[in-house]
């Protein structure tokens, strides 16, 4: 007998960090549906490249700070699940979709914080309760934190905050999902070398030494060294991990 392939939703897929989730995801035997902003010809890259490993996908556009637009991407993915699989439902979320506006707290304007929290906690929280009625029992929640909720920096307080906020969120979901076998962690990356907030980690030699000096493993991170954890909390081995946060940082400050 087959066994059927698991769906996993990532938000934010189409580059950095997402693009590695999905295709460890998709390595793992899991269908893909994920996210992206504005570009389309990257996302159908990512497409392209999780079939050739032998599994599905579908990239939808989504910007997750709009929140009212909610509803109908939920419909569409659920129409999608309906046609390719039978079924409506998914079995793993990755809320990974972000952006990063710095500034010091005097600098911060109110139209910053409320970009950093309708992204990185408004959106997440909403997005996930309206997708909950279509995720399996059994299934995952992984959202992405940072290493700035353990190390404060200056110029970070409200994507910071955010991520904090995402932080207690799961621990409250992974509470009140336990019934559904229903397990929520978060996923605290360190420093690593995308286009993230400008990109700096990747192009800036000096920032990238100061970085490798304070990380035990002595480098900066790489979306590679995010990926396969993800997808390894979305394995039957990662089920008994709960309500946890779990930081990938290389041993940064430690």
């Amino acid at each position: 007998m087959t066994t059927k392939n698991k769906t996993a939703i990532v938000t934010g897929g189409s580059r950095g960090l997402g693009r590695d989730m999905v295709i460890n995801l998709a390595r793992n035997g899991n269908n893909i549906i994920f996210t992206y902003r504005n570009n389309k010809v990257e996302a159908d890259k990512v497409v392209q490249e999780v079939v050739s490993i032998g599994q599905k996908a579908r990239a939808f556009q989504l910007d997750v700070s709009d929140i009212k637009t909610f509803d109908t991407f939920v419909v569409q993915v659920s129409q999608h699940l309906l046609e390719q699989e039978g079924s409506p439902n998914f079995d793993f979320l990755i809320n990974n979709a972000g952006a990063g506006v710095y500034g010091s707290v005097s600098e911060t304007t109110e139209e910053a914080f409320d970009t950093m929290m309708n992204i990185h906690f408004k959106g997440v929280y909403f997005l996930t309760q309206k997708l909950l009625p279509l995720l399996n029992n059994g299934g995952r929640i992984i959202s992405i934190s940072s290493g700035l909720t353990r190390i404060s920096f200056p110029n970070v307080s409200a994507y910071a905050s955010m991520k904090g906020a995402i932080e207690t969120y799961t621990r409250c979901l992974a509470k009140e999902l336990g019934n559904r076998q229903i397990t929520a962690n978060t996923v605290a990356p360190g420093a690593i070398a995308t286009d993230f907030g400008g990109g700096s980690n990747k192009s800036d030699e000096n920032k990238r030494n100061v970085i490798a000096s304070v990380t035990a493993l002595g480098r900066v991170g790489e979306p590679g060294d995010i990926g396969g954890i993800v997808a390894f909390l979305c394995t039957p081995e990662a089920g008994w991990m709960n309500g946890q946060r779990i930081e990938l940082s290389g041993g940064m400050m430690v």
